[in-house]
């Protein structure tokens, strides 16, 4: 996360929920600072373990770009990832597309809080989130577009209990998944956080 440059794109990720996945997409505006809240015996993210002289946890600013047209399950990208042929209701990624999915660090490490994205997968999953094409409760659930928006929430690497269906921008809860814009970087691993969650105050990262 500390790698993590103004204008690099994420996606905003419901977890720990019923049915987690990606509900839409932002950039980074400001780049990672020590998360005060670990230092408030106040706030749910207290940490008694870290200080001010010694920050353990680091946040990033994140602005509201854009909504997915159609929310994009993990279930779903798992099943691509599971599928030795691309499945019916996605077909038109391809195969290429669907080895671009088999790639992410979603379906192959989970665990991870903070993980890139690359260029081949960030392309699919916005036509995805663009198209829909699988079925829920009988069809693609098409959400309503919104205007971009500069909300310059913050995220932080947290389990989300915010609904699967997003109704607006305030709402969305993700976990960062960072699209590498400038360069390719390793993954940092930062902990045993569920899936990608809350668009509340920061995705922490150790230091």
């Amino acid at each position: 996360m500390k790698e993590m440059k103004v204008g690099d794109k994420v996606l905003f990720y419901h977890s720990n929920c019923k049915n987690p996945g990606i509900a839409g997409f932002a950039e980074v505006s400001k780049e990672a600072y020590p998360d005060y809240t670990a230092w408030d015996a106040s706030h749910p993210y207290y940490d008694e373990k870290t200080d001010r002289d010694n920050p353990k946890w680091y946040m990033v600013d994140v602005t509201f770009v854009s909504r997915a047209a159609y929310f994009v399950p993990l279930s779903l990208l798992r099943k691509i990832a599971s599928s030795s042929e691309v499945p019916e209701e996605v077909e038109y990624i391809g195969e290429e597309g669907a080895q671009a999915i088999k790639g992410m660090a979603l379906v192959t490490r989970g665990r991870l809080s903070v993980q890139r994205v690359e260029e081949a997968a960030w392309t699919i999953l916005e036509q995805m989130a663009e198209r829909g094409g699988w079925e829920k409760g009988g069809s693609a659930v098409r959400k309503t577009k919104a205007q971009p928006k500069a909300s310059g929430k913050r995220s932080r690497g947290k389990k989300s209990e915010g609904p699967e269906e997003v109704e607006d921008e305030d709402a969305l809860e993700e976990r960062v998944v960072e699209k590498p814009v400038r360069r390719k970087r390793k993954v940092e691993e930062t902990g045993p956080v569920e899936e990608i969650s809350s668009l509340r105050r920061s995705t922490r990262a150790r230091r």
